[in-house]
């Protein structure tokens, strides 16, 4: 996911903050526009605990997008196997439950620029 440890970073940087059996509970700082990715075997769970997140999608048949809009304290899960682009242009606080070892970028994504972290969790 896009974490970062300063909001002036276009990206952000995610902590694994606990393990709940093969999940990994992670808190992120999330600033700027992370990149495509898709996560081929799992579903990914969002839940905004503070600012306003947004995720773009690619998941219809013609590749068509749209864009959900994330205010705090809404839950979102993006299905396995769809394309999507989380950001948070003013900056958001989010919490993450993923299968333990899941990529930041997932299985298939855009060439992944220096600046994205792309991890399967930093430890607190």
């Amino acid at each position: 996911m896009l974490i970062t440890t300063s909001h002036h970073d276009p990206q952000a940087r995610s902590v694994r903050a606990e393990k709940l059996t093969d999940y990994d509970v992670r808190i992120a700082e999330a600033a700027g526009e992370h990149i495509w990715h898709a996560h081929d075997h799992t579903d990914e769970f969002f839940l905004v605990l503070d600012g306003e997140l947004r995720i773009a999608l690619r998941d219809g048949a013609d590749g068509a997008e749209r864009e959900v809009v994330l205010p705090r304290g809404a839950v979102f899960v993006v299905p396995r196997g769809v394309e999507h682009r989380p950001s948070a242009p003013d900056g958001a606080s989010i919490l993450m439950f993923e299968p333990s070892g899941t990529s930041s970028v997932g299985e298939r994504h855009d060439e992944v620029p220096g600046h994205v972290d792309a991890t399967t969790g930093h430890r607190l």
